[in-house]
């Protein structure tokens, strides 16, 4: 689910095709989208999906047309996220009132995760970059990666929660690189070379913390010897690995081509080929949103596929830094699943239900 039902879906979808079909229909389609596309409306918006898919897609649409429509957008949105940094440590809340201006934690906990307030700064840097404005980019990188540097880590690891208030750690002893933390380590890579690979801090964390993996959480099965990422809680290792984690064989390839040891390599290739396998051993041919390797039975919440998109993008990148086909070949099975009518719903294509038939 990308942003739940009701307002904020639909200010989704009617701020995409606003801004695709004026831009294509009309000789001037700025004054149009000026009155039409706005983003006043009295609804809670979640801070970390709004940045990654409506302010990251008015970034990606100014770029490609160089259209200054989009990047006023971009700065306006941007600039109505900004009070969900007004807390006593200026790590973010997690939603953000459009039109009231106001900020508060999700409802089931006081405390933000850990990928969202880390995940949003390419795009707030990017802003900062184009406007030279650099108000978006203090907030997030100065504020918020400061915090995580101080703050106490395990080889590099971080836990999944941080408080707002204090801007410490919470619910600490449990590390993953699945749900709530994963693109917190995805990010440190590609904020290091969105920024000209001179940020050395950001560098020496994403190091850092890929060795914590490699110690603690990487294993391999037994007669397959699939290598895989599973969790720790309190010391005690859990053979589980979230569909999410398959963003790292692309994180680690890309860090490879950009210079990085090609230990990386090794290991991103490795775990290609696990998350190759959490889809062609499936009867669907789609994979569980949660694997359990060789310790544990499976849980019947696990086997549902919500057509995620981390093993695809690391499919594009294993295949451009190494050329193999079959990583193409894989990914094309994949779509190939994913448009059938098995994962249709009302002309949509958001999940699958069980892919154990």
């Amino acid at each position: 689910m990308f942003f739940g039902a009701g307002p904020w879906r639909d200010l989704f979808t009617q701020s995409c095709f606003k801004v695709y079909s004026l831009s294509h229909r009309s000789q001037r389609p700025e004054h149009r989208t000026h009155k039409e596309l706005s983003f006043e409306r009295d609804v809670d918006v979640n801070l970390f999906e709004t940045t990654i898919r409506i302010l990251g897609g008015l970034l990606s649409t100014y770029h490609l047309t160089k259209d200054p429509l989009f990047l006023d957008k971009a700065v306006y949105l941007g600039s109505r996220l900004m009070p969900a940094f007004r807390t006593p440590s200026k790590i973010p809340f997690s939603d953000v009132n459009l039109g009231k201006g106001t900020a508060h934690p999700p409802r089931w906990t006081a405390d933000s995760t850990l990928a969202e307030v880390t995940s949003v700064q390419l795009e707030f840097r990017e802003l900062s970059r184009l406007t030279q404005d650099p108000q978006y980019q203090v907030r997030l990188s100065r504020f918020v990666m400061l915090h995580l540097k101080c703050g106490r880590k395990h080889d590099g690891l971080v836990p999944m929660f941080i408080n707002t208030n204090s801007g410490q750690f919470s619910h600490k002893g449990a590390f993953t690189l699945g749900a709530r933390a994963d693109s917190y380590y995805e990010y440190l890579l590609k904020q290091w070379i969105q920024g000209g690979k001179v940020e050395d801090d950001l560098l020496e964390d994403y190091l850092q913390a890929i060795e914590g993996v490699r110690k603690h959480l990487v294993r391999q099965t037994g007669p397959s010897r699939l290598t895989f990422v599973g969790e720790l809680s309190h010391n005690r290792f859990n053979a589980k690995m979230d569909h999410l984690v398959c963003f790292l064989p692309g994180t680690l390839a890309l860090g490879a081509h950009h210079g990085l040891t090609g230990a990386h390599m090794d290991l991103a290739l490795q775990l290609m080929e696990t998350c190759h396998q959490m889809y062609a051993q499936m009867e669907t041919g789609l994979s569980p949103e949660i694997a359990h390797f060789s310790l544990q039975t499976s849980s019947s919440s696990d086997v549902h596929n919500l057509l995620r998109p981390e093993t695809v993008e690391s499919l594009f990148y294993l295949f451009r830094f190494t050329q193999e086909p079959k990583y193409r070949d894989w990914g094309w099975d994949i779509l190939q699943i994913s448009s059938s009518d098995r994962s249709r719903v009302e002309d949509t294509r958001p999940s699958t239900t069980c892919v154990t038939p």
